[in-house]
């Protein structure tokens, strides 16, 4: 059983159609990448996921089970998301005690104060940093604190949208080395929506490359590698990743 399945999924947003008959897999324990430029669809794709597109149309099934479209309390503990923007995303009047506890409180989970920490240390923040408010950690403090917030109900599929843009690049490798430790501690899947593709050569095994809400190509990881795709927007793609990016997230 597939941790994802796409099937001919549409996405409107008014009267424009910005996801056009989209389908892939995710297998379980698998990190797949969307990648294409912006306007392409892709975040468009993770909100209709986790049901923040409404008007949508084709099946979405999360290990097993077809989404409905709307968030339920299992769907939650099965499936979590990172967003791009750390600070936006995080409660501006909350501590990361309570950021972190709030979904252990919805969920009814107790020994709050031992998971919470437990998270902490696990994501690299130190506990001392418990009881501090997001303007007072830095990007890439914050960034960890939305992946622990992510974390703190277990879930097995993690939909991570553009986690490391919104990051001095000097932390952004650590977040990167970060992400690819939990995968392999804890069996996670990922779906990954990036522009870059180095961050897709050291993070994923597969990509799906969209063009105007479609999917024009997918392909393992050693085809970026070597740039040796099929279609010609893909191969635009790659060249373009060669003149502007480089690869030391691989060397952090």
């Amino acid at each position: 059983m597939s941790a994802l399945d796409i099937d001919g999924l549409r996405v409107r947003y008014g009267a424009t159609e910005v996801v056009s008959d989209v389908s892939f897999r995710v297998e379980q324990g698998e990190s797949y990448a969307l990648v294409g430029e912006s306007g392409s669809g892709k975040s468009t794709i993770l909100r209709a996921i986790v049901g923040m597109a409404r008007d949508r149309s084709g099946t979405i099934t999360v290990d097993g089970t077809p989404r409905q479209g709307k968030v339920d309390r299992a769907f939650a503990r099965h499936c979590q998301m990172v967003f791009q923007d750390p600070y936006a995303s995080l409660h501006p009047r909350r501590t990361v005690d309570a950021t972190l506890s709030e979904p252990l409180q919805i969920h009814g989970i107790g020994e709050r104060t031992e998971r919470v920490v437990d998270m902490m240390r696990d994501v690299g923040l130190d506990p001392r940093f418990r009881f501090r408010f997001p303007h007072q950690l830095s990007g890439g403090q914050r960034q960890r604190v939305a992946i622990a917030r992510a974390l703190m109900l277990e879930p097995r599929l993690l939909l991570l949208d553009e986690p490391t843009s919104a990051l001095d690049v000097s932390v952004q490798a650590e977040i990167l080395n970060l992400l690819v430790r939990l995968r392999a501690e804890r069996g996670l899947t990922f779906l990954l929506v990036t522009h870059s593709l180095p961050v897709v050569s050291f993070m994923c095994d597969r990509l799906g490359v969209l063009r105007r809400g479609a999917m024009v190509e997918e392909a393992g990881v050693g085809v970026l590698r070597s740039g040796a795709f099929t279609q010609s927007y893909a191969r635009e793609l790659y060249a373009a990743s060669l003149g502007g990016g480089d690869r030391r997230s691989q060397s952090a």
